[in-house]
């Protein structure tokens, strides 16, 4: 029988460490506040972000720290420590979005947007829900409708 401690390295340790330092700090002196309000502020993906704890299992070369799910599991469990499952898929949000871009996007929309994410600059999710149709996108009547604002920086306004 083959234990756990296979799985995890001393990059494991690493991370695992790293990621509880986060959680610590960040986190737990402000969930139950963030709970209450049913939003954490979004300088708290930049904060992970630069530590390199959004970055695991994406390629270096887009601005990933690499890696393996393991490592991802890793912080998954730290940030689970906090207590919220809301912010635990708040902040892995990207992984559900991001893989088909980093699998399938153009060279050109990986470079501009990739980065971005896994650095917290950008937040980047699958938006699936709705009152009207629950998660079936079938019946989907949100649409993103770009613009441009007046210092001339496009954005999606969603309506």
């Amino acid at each position: 029988m083959m234990s756990f401690q296979h799985y995890f390295g001393e990059t494991h340790c690493m991370i695992r460490e790293t990621a509880a330092k986060f959680v610590e700090k960040e986190i737990s002196p402000h969930i139950d506040e963030w709970e209450e309000c049913g939003e954490f502020p979004h300088d708290l993906y930049r904060k992970a972000g630069e530590i390199g704890l959004l970055g695991i299992g994406y390629p270096e070369e887009l601005g990933g720290s690499g890696g393996d799910v393991f490592q991802k599991l890793v912080w998954t469990e730290e940030l689970m420590r906090a207590g919220s499952g809301g912010l635990t898929a708040g902040l892995g949000s990207l992984d559900i979005g991001l893989p088909p871009l980093v699998k399938f996007g153009s060279e050109a929309l990986k470079q501009r947007i990739v980065p971005a994410v896994l650095s917290g600059e950008k937040i980047y999710a699958l938006a699936i829900t709705e009152a009207s149709g629950g998660s079936d996108v079938a019946k989907l009547r949100t649409r993103a409708v770009r613009e441009t604002s007046e210092d001339g920086k496009e954005y999606y306004r969603v309506n």
